[in-house]
């Protein structure tokens, strides 16, 4: 016996049993909002000032 709560003839090919493949509610896509734009350019705002400093600090 498998310490596992299901084998792996228990499930469907989407990882959920048959019966609770229904109540899976689809993942939608949403809108962007200003806040979590602002943290992503933020983000590679500061990952490119940082790959500036690395490259002029051992370029020289």
């Amino acid at each position: 016996m498998s310490d596992w709560k299901y084998d792996t003839d228990e499930v469907g090919e989407d990882g959920y049993e048959p019966e609770q493949a229904d109540d899976v509610p689809p993942i939608e896509p949403g809108s962007p909002t200003l806040e979590n734009t602002f943290f992503v350019l933020l983000g590679i705002a500061t990952t490119l000032f940082i790959f500036a400093r690395v490259v002029l600090s051992a370029g020289g």
